[in-house]
């Protein structure tokens, strides 16, 4: 039975993270300066990479990870830094028996994962608010030796079709010895960081634990330039430099005898590496803890920036002063707590009850310990640096090489800060529509970000992501812009006519480079679903043909909708933008009309697919039921009178006209009157054919799963789709869990499981019918039930499938852990929530990466605008 809230915040409480959030916004106070922007993983990253062959995970594996400095930034467990990366703040931890010091989180590597990269440890992100006055990041770390070996060997020796080999399978927190590390971080100013670090030991006997909190400045002396001198700090505690220890790892001489590995060696093997004159670039607080069986101990850090009012603004009070760790910073930990209590009450309604109410916080939490700072001049990254080596020829030829305007130098909302410490274009777009419910100003500055003069092409691209900025994503940053608008309050006019100004590029881009026959059906390539398909959509030999996309073309058609949207909004305040709305009222029309009429359509399956244009003139529809088929769905703009008519009489015109010479047109446009009001929807997909495509999609053997939409129909489990052409064949079928296949290197899986962002846009396309013809539209829901709902129903009901992915069952366990029973039911474990990249098709088992809360915190945004369930 769910169990329902109360709000009991006082007033004050629930304005101050409010209020923290205005000043930042007005720059009257630099609350966000400060944060959780340091990456869980620099190590195997593309920026890394400075090979001759482009393998970035064997150029900087792990284990050069402690020895080795980072160029582009840097990483930790539970880190906090200034918004340039300048200084680092994170855990280490020891347990006596490791190899190394536990400064950073451990997983395998693309080639050593048998279904691609994964993180082999468990820690959660419970709790942040938007200024990052109030964060809390929990850690399980064992008592025994870490296996790191074992877990290499182990996924090494499993095959596609067998289950990865987890930390939690190795037998290593049997009897419950581990630490349940929790860090609290609370501001007591803009640049006052309380760091609260509290261990318990959750095993039957008595144990002894190494805590080092670190701080270190990232290392920009050593690339050469004049205009980055070395700083230096000063502690009464063990202090190093962070420098490479080129000895250990490469067999030359050190520049230090003090390097970046200097700490651990000295706190593991008693070596003198650390710097006896207390002055370096990188220092740890060394406490040594010894716990009795479910006791706990805590360690208190306070960073404090200058001027500061307990430093009485004297920089050099810092060495001879102390700040309260006692009373002062208790008293700060837990107002920033209750405040981020009832900020949280205030943002997500009262009627949620307790589950739904923890997972959108934790939800939220995980977005914004997502933000990290992401540095990466191409050029320079090409060119190398003055003070560095010179970087192996030919490297732009194997990525990047036509990006050299891109310069990156902010923080970015990750999709998460291990698997994925790296922008991407379309996921960005996913977080910041959750983003706005809590951070509206935030998540327009980055929407703005991604399509500034230095990320965007001159040509009008945007870049995907870092391992091969040239891919092409979904174009889904106008429906992100609107639905940002929306949530903020339907006022920030300046914010939609800057995004509106770009976006008319990049759609030209689109225009000119992916619609090959000029005949308004376009590709694209991969698009963001890798390999949904039985063909590698991005490398498809031109001796074979070329590939006319479903999804790439109803993309086109929403994003013709998506400029008309701001358009219309805009011409309503500025008459001039009234003919550009009716470019995109008629351009999306040609589209839809061209996706109708083609061979994307099959009346027959009453479903969309690709269709193969072979060299030989032969046109082969590829028979798949997925997500690239439900795209065009979300092609749908609805509308009432209060836009148009009157108020844009232009527009108006030219539609009429344009729909009385263009007959064809008609059934992508309608009209009803809702209580004395005009409705008009544009849709690719007209209202009939609709019903009969829902019939597909809501079949339970099929694409409509328990846990939301499957991204593969389950029909294909039996029925996999074979192609042959040439000598080559190539299949799909229905793999609910991880691929077996190894298009993009087999890390990847879009053939059968849940994924969140996909359902989301086709849960609003569906509300977008229901508001043309309020409980007009029905459908069997589920197909064969014998039940109808209308549309809108259905859209609420797929909703909460997807958000009961996260919540307990009659079992009480929560089908995002799967399987395992730790930590579906121990009471330190099953509550903490990972939010992965995808989800078992059947079971709604977390799979891929664990803490991918980028787009999947859009769960968080399906419990504020989904109705209560009745």
């Amino acid at each position: 039975m769910a169990t329902t809230r109360k709000r009991g915040s006082a007033a004050a409480s629930r304005m101050a993270e409010s209020t923290r959030l205005a000043e930042a916004d007005a720059g009257a106070a630099p609350w966000r300066d400060w944060g959780p922007y340091l990456s869980e993983r620099a190590w195997g990253s593309v920026r890394e990479d400075y090979s001759a062959d482009g393998n970035a995970w064997d150029f900087f594996p792990h284990d050069h990870a402690r020895s080795r400095v980072y160029r582009w930034n840097e990483d930790g467990m539970a880190g906090f830094c200034d918004a340039t990366q300048n200084w680092c703040l994170s855990l280490g931890l020891w347990n006596g028996v490791d190899p190394i010091l536990k400064e950073r989180m451990f997983g395998l590597t693309g080639p050593q994962g048998n279904h691609g990269e994964d993180a082999k440890e468990y820690w959660w992100y419970l709790d942040s608010t938007p200024t990052h006055s109030w964060n809390t990041w929990r850690y399980h770390y064992p008592q025994r030796e870490f296996p790191y070996g074992e877990l290499i060997a182990e996924n090494a020796r499993r095959g596609k079709l067998e289950p990865e080999y987890e930390l939690v399978d190795t037998g290593i927190f049997d009897e419950n010895r581990y630490w349940v590390v929790t860090v609290d971080y609370a501001k007591g100013g803009p640049r006052d960081l309380l760091m609260n670090v509290t261990v318990e030991n959750a095993g039957p006997d008595e144990a002894t634990i190494h805590v080092l909190p670190t701080l270190w400045f990232r290392n920009t002396w050593s690339w050469g330039y004049s205009d980055h001198p070395k700083p230096s700090m000063r502690l009464a505690a063990g202090r190093c430099e962070n420098e490479t220890n080129t000895a250990r790892l490469f067999g030359g001489e050190n520049g230090t005898p003090y390097p970046k590995d200097g700490i651990n060696d000295h706190v593991l093997h008693g070596a003198d590496t650390v710097n006896p004159e207390h002055h370096g670039t990188k220092a740890a607080l060394h406490y040594t803890l010894t716990v009795p069986p479910g006791g706990s101990a805590r360690v208190r850090v306070r960073l404090v920036g200058v001027p500061h009012p307990a430093l009485d603004a004297d920089p050099t009070a810092v060495a001879t002063q102390p700040i309260d760790l006692a009373e002062e910073f208790d008293t700060t930990l837990a107002a920033r707590r209750t405040e981020a209590d009832a900020f949280y009450d205030a943002a997500i309604p009262v009627e949620r009850d307790r589950e739904e109410y923890r997972v959108a916080r934790q939800a939220f939490a995980g977005l914004l310990w997502g933000k990290q700072f992401y540095h990466y001049d191409v050029s320079r990254w090409l060119d190398g640096d003055p003070g560095q080596p010179v970087p192996p020829p030919g490297r732009g030829r194997i990525r990047n090489g036509s990006w050299r305007h891109l310069n990156n130098h902010e923080v970015i909302l990750m999709p998460d800060p291990w698997e994925y410490p790296w922008f991407a274009a379309w996921d960005l777009a996913f977080h910041c529509v959750t983003l706005a419910h809590i951070d509206p100003q935030f998540a327009k500055d980055q929407l703005i970000l991604l399509l500034r003069e230095w990320y965007m092409h001159p040509n009008g691209q945007l870049p995907a992501y870092e391992w091969n900025f040239s891919d092409v994503n979904p174009p889904v940053h106008g429906w992100a812009a609107i639905r940002v608008f929306e949530i903020d309050g339907r006022t920030d006019f300046e914010f939609l006519a800057r995004i509106f100004h770009k976006l008319l590029i990049n759609f030209t881009w689109w225009v000119n480079s992916k619609d090959r026959e000029q005949d308004n059906l376009f590709e694209g390539g991969f698009m963001g679903l890798d390999n949904i398909s039985p063909l590698d959509r991005s490398a498809l030999s031109p001796d074979v043909g070329f590939l006319e996309q479903a999804d790439s073309t109803a993309w086109m058609a929403m994003y013709a909708l998506d400029l008309l949207d701001i358009a219309l909004r805009l011409a309503r305040h500025n008459r001039s933008y009234e003919d550009v709305a009716t470019k995109f009222f008629e351009h999306f029309l040609t589209i839809a009309g061209a996706a109708n009429a083609g061979m994307m359509w099959d009346d027959q399956d009453a479903y969309f697919y690709d269709v193969l244009h072979l060299t030989n003139g032969t046109d082969v529809p590829i028979k798949v039921k997925s997500l690239v088929g439900l795209v065009p769905l979300r092609a749908t703009l609805t509308y009432d009178g209060s836009v148009g008519d009157a108020d844009l009489p232009d527009f108006t015109a030219r539609a009429f006209w344009y729909l009385s010479n263009h007959p064809e047109a008609l059934s992508l446009f309608h009209t009803s009157d809702v209580d004395g009001v005009r409705h008009r929807m544009l849709a690719l997909v007209p209202p009939d054919r609709l019903i009969r495509l829902l019939g597909n999609v809501f079949e339970e053997a099929g694409l409509l799963s328990d846990y939301g939409i499957r991204a593969v129909s389950a029909w294909h489990r039996e029925h996999p789709f074979v192609i042959r052409i040439g000598e080559e064949e190539a299949s799909v079928d229905y793999e609910p869990a991880e691929s077996t296949t190894n298009l993009f290197g087999g890390n990847s899986n879009w053939r059968g499981p849940i994924w969140m962002p996909l359902n989301v846009l086709l849960v609003e396309a569906l509300r977008d019918y229901e508001r043309l013809t309020p409980g007009a539209l029905t459908v069997e829901y589920p197909t064969g039930s014998g039940a109808q709902l209308t549309v809108g129903e259905a859209a609420d009901d797929i909703s909460r499938r997807l958000v009961s992915i996260f919540l307990p069952g009659p079992d009480g366990r929560r089908p995002v852990h799967g399987w395992y029973d730790r930590l579906a039911t121990d009471p330190r474990w099953k509550d903490n929530l990972p939010f992965h990249e995808y989800f078992h098709g059947d079971t709604g088992m977390g799979l891929g990466a664990a803490h991918q809360t980028g787009w999947t915190a859009l769960v968080a945004h399906l419990i504020l605008t989904t109705p209560q369930d009745k």
